[in-house]
């Protein structure tokens, strides 16, 4: 203890030497995310950040807060660099400077939740409620995060229990249910106060039975049912380089690719080709892509394939990222939720020209309707979702709830050999997890895997390389409670705990006022 004490009074107090500290925590976070799987020091960097909050006022919790943030996204999303500069051509120079700006923006939010935090909430004369109520404000943080501005839902807190026995909780409340019980486990391990007396001690041992022993046996539940016969998949990863990706020297290099890669595989249920696979729009790719349904429908096979769908809409040209079975026009799904500048250029008419990474190609994709219905295909309901879509809990869960199958295709490569498609793929496994449904996920490059309804992966093939995945999928029925109530009972919990928090706060100014 005396070797902890000093740094802890750091940590503590107002200054420098916390914020250093609670930056070098945040780091933290990342090593218990995917690929490195240190889970409990997820849980350390969060009850660190508890304690750094413990005694500074708002302007200084703030700063901590961002030093927390900043540690947290320079590690775990720094890799926007790459899609910033090898795809997006800036400078190094100027591709460092949009990322430390991207960077440093994301720590605001948790700058700003230390702020609200220190300034309203904090309840110092109740360690319990200190504890819930910094897990459930953790909470609201990540809601605000997954949704301003459009949202980045990257990195979040519960994604560090993929293969704990938390992750029985993901059917019931989802990630963010997980977020809520890590943090409030962290915040009760990290505080003296509960472990000084026989009774408030045993009291914790009690909640943390329940909140980790209680996972454990949701995890043995079958929330959802099989229902017919497995089906059999052969996903195409083509490993297409993102420089040549939209070249229209290589666009028949690229259809004849897939066309070969697909007929080679035989009679199958579904052959699935990954994020805008034909990279040609769907007016002018009609006839190849009803070829090759033709061709595979007379072996009893479905095609799937991304691909830009131009629609005229009121005399206008709206083009849209889109998943589609080949040979039926009706079932398409239009992505929704679009990557800023990846997909569309936020102010476009102030930033387009300034530099390259503002006019990549298929940078105007128009949005889909919020509202769509699922594919059918060998005659099953699938929820499908375009690449940083599936990365929405909320979202994909209204899909998840009319289907019997999730899809996603993606294309990866903007990550290039960085840590972000792993990230992505654990994400993947999550909405398995909530939904209680098998998860396809076809990629170019990697990670392609096949994801059973409990999140673990049944099959994958390497990143990087020119391959076909062949294996079998179980659709399922039912509803997890998570698909039925979403996140409604935890909203009301969260709400109900922070302004138990204020309540608190302000009666114990008031004593102290009146003393």
């Amino acid at each position: 203890m005396p070797l902890l004490s000093t740094p802890l009074r750091w940590l503590r107090a107002p200054g420098w030497p916390g914020h250093i500290l609670a930056l070098l925590a945040g780091c933290l976070s990342t090593l218990a995310l995917s690929p490195f799987g240190l889970w409990p020091l997820g849980m350390l960097s969060a009850a660190l950040l508890y304690q750094g909050l413990k005694q500074p006022a708002r302007g200084q919790a703030a700063l901590r807060g961002w030093f927390w943030g900043l540690g947290l996204f320079a590690s775990g999303v720094s890799w926007v660099y790459i899609s910033i500069h090898v795809h997006g051509y800036a400078s190094p120079v100027l591709a460092g400077l949009l990322t430390a700006g991207f960077v440093a923006g994301l720590a605001l939010v948790i700058a700003l939740m230390s702020w609200v935090w220190a300034g309203w909430l904090r309840p110092n004369s109740s360690v319990w409620l200190a504890c819930v109520g910094f897990a459930a404000l953790w909470v609201l943080q990540e809601v605000f995060r997954g949704w301003f501005l459009t949202g980045f839902p990257w990195l979040y807190h519960g994604y560090v229990h993929t293969d704990t026995w938390l992750a029985g909780w993901a059917p019931v409340g989802g990630v963010w249910l997980l977020g809520f019980l890590s943090v409030l486990t962290a915040c009760l391990l990290s505080e003296p106060r509960v472990w000084r007396r026989l009774r408030p001690a045993a009291g914790g041992l009690v909640l943390l039975l329940i909140i980790w022993a209680g996972g454990r046996a949701l995890i043995t539940l079958e929330w959802t049912q099989p229902t017919g016969s497995p089906l059999s998949v052969a996903l195409i990863q083509a490993d297409i380089p993102q420089s040549r990706k939209w070249d229209p020297a290589h666009i028949d290099h690229t259809l004849t690719l897939y066309r070969d890669l697909s007929i080679a595989q035989g009679p199958v249920d579904l052959i699935v080709w990954p994020e805008t696979a034909v990279p040609v729009l769907q007016s002018q790719a009609r006839a190849f892509t009803d070829g090759m349904a033709k061709r595979l429908g007379e072996q009893g096979t479905t095609l799937i394939t991304g691909i830009p769908v131009d629609e005229y809409e009121n005399g206008e040209l709206q083009i849209y990222n889109a998943i589609m079975v080949a040979g039926k026009e009706d079932e398409q799904y239009l992505k929704h939720k679009l990557v800023p500048f990846g997909e569309y250029v936020p102010l476009q008419q102030v930033l387009r020209g300034l530099i390259a990474f503002f006019d990549l190609p298929m940078s105007s994709f128009s949005r889909g309707p919020a509202a769509q219905q699922p594919l059918e295909a060998a005659g099953y309901r699938l929820a499908p979702f375009i690449c940083y879509e599936a990365v929405y809990p909320h979202f994909a869960a209204r899909l998840a709830a009319q289907s019997e199958l999730l899809i996603t295709i993606s294309n990866d490569s903007w990550f290039g050999r960085s840590i972000g498609p792993l990230q992505h793929l654990q994400m993947a496994r999550m909405r398995a997890i909530e939904s209680g449904r098998w998860m396809i996920r076809s990629t170019n490059n990697g990670v392609t895997a096949l994801i059973d309804y409990r999140g673990r992966i049944t099959k994958r093939i390497p990143q990087f390389e020119q391959a076909v995945l062949n294996g079998q999928v179980q659709p399922r029925t039912g509803l997890t409670p998570y698909l039925r109530w979403r996140n409604w009972p935890l909203g009301l919990m969260v709400l109900a705990c922070l302004a138990a928090c204020i309540v608190v706060r302000n009666r114990t100014r008031r004593a102290d006022a009146g003393t």
